[in-house]
């Protein structure tokens, strides 16, 4: 154990003991314990996280995986990943204050976002976090002024994608020579190529353009005296079973891939930043049903056969879509509801399994 976790961070409960028997426990003594409001809570398991983890080891063994802290930073999830010895993708300077003050080296912090405050970048240079990414010449520019020693990641469009990322992040394989050279010329030293192509992206093949792609610049960097090293194929892995494309499935594409563009023993250390693949399932809300009523069920010709209308009920939570739900607008979730038995007249308490995932720009 490195020491990042300790006790206060987690409960540990006994083997057969399931996450549905612990929100069962807990949502009754929240019932039972005030008349008022019962504040919506997660129960997390942290066993799924570590499960998680081996199953990458696993499947992709010579990736090396950082956690995309803006997936969800609840303390004990960063504490686990980092006892598993992970790296941390951060965003902003709260996200590097955060992984730092839990004890993370500024060596395992990625600043990967590749829309940088001049602030937060000189933040970076004065705690020590090297690594950083840019995808146009402003960018560059900002980190030459302001973090002059950093270690730049060029961060290439998955041109084959068909995720809005691509569009938004990302520099065309055309503008990466000029791109490079600029950095040269600017005594900034490029180290690697990243892309990302995009949450759930069905198009396996994606991945292995993409890793295609980043071995043209690499060759273009090395050629303009660049040491490159540093191969980091992003995120977007599905955390659920039942994803349109299997985990395995995409794996067995990047591992070709890498096979065939950067095989093993070329020197090249190859990094994954992952959020809700390691979160999603370890996830489970708990929230009340504050309101009920009946609705007419419109469903055409319904009326004819039965003689009368049917009608449904609709349930109203104590949370919506601006708050924990807001995965059902950004990443078309439907979390799925489970009643949990609390038997007290007015209070009702649903178990949802969601997605906690609070942003959706890149994971």
């Amino acid at each position: 154990m490195a020491g990042y976790l300790s006790e206060a961070d987690f409960v540990m409960v006994e083997e057969g003991f399931s996450t549905r028997d612990l929100l069962e426990e807990l949502t009754l003594g929240a019932s039972q314990a005030t008349t008022g409001d019962v504040a919506a809570f997660f129960v997390a398991d942290l066993g799924a996280v570590v499960r998680r983890h081996f199953c990458f080891l696993k499947c992709l063994p010579r990736v090396r995986p950082f956690y995309t802290v803006k997936c969800n930073s609840s303390p004990g999830v960063l504490k686990v990943l980092a006892e598993l010895g992970l790296g941390f993708s951060c965003a902003n300077k709260a996200e590097m204050e955060l992984v730092q003050r839990i004890g993370i080296p500024a060596g395992k912090i990625i600043y990967a976002n590749p829309c940088k405050q001049i602030a937060q970048i000189k933040y970076a240079a004065k705690h020590g976090v090297r690594l950083l990414s840019f995808d146009n010449e402003l960018e560059l520019a900002k980190v030459v002024k302001s973090h002059p020693s950093a270690k730049m990641v060029l961060h290439i469009a998955a041109e084959d994608s068909p995720s809005r990322l691509s569009f938004k992040f990302g520099a065309s394989l055309k503008s990466c020579r000029h791109l490079l050279e600029n950095a040269k010329r600017s005594h900034m030293e490029v180290v690697g190529v990243s892309f990302h192509v995009g949450t759930g992206c069905p198009d396996l093949q994606a991945y292995a353009q993409s890793i295609a792609d980043a071995r043209l610049v690499f060759e273009m960097g090395t050629e303009l005296g660049h040491r490159m090293h540093i191969l980091d194929l992003g995120g977007g892995f599905p955390g659920l079973e039942g994803a349109k494309v299997r985990f395995e499935e995409i794996c067995s594409v990047i591992n070709s891939a890498l096979d065939l563009y950067f095989p093993e023993g070329c020197g090249v250390d190859i990094l994954a930043e992952l959020g809700r693949y390691y979160v999603t399932s370890a996830f489970t809300l708990a929230v009340s049903i504050i309101a009920k009523k009946e609705v007419l069920l419109d469903q055409p010709g319904r009326e004819e056969e039965s003689g009368s209308t049917p009608k449904t009920i609709v349930y109203h939570l104590g949370e919506g879509v601006y708050g924990i739900f807001n995965s059902v607008w950004f990443d078309n979730t439907c979390p799925t509801p489970i009643l949990q038995k609390v038997s007290l007249p007015h209070v009702g308490l649903f178990s949802v399994v969601c997605v906690c995932v609070w942003v959706c720009v890149c994971d």
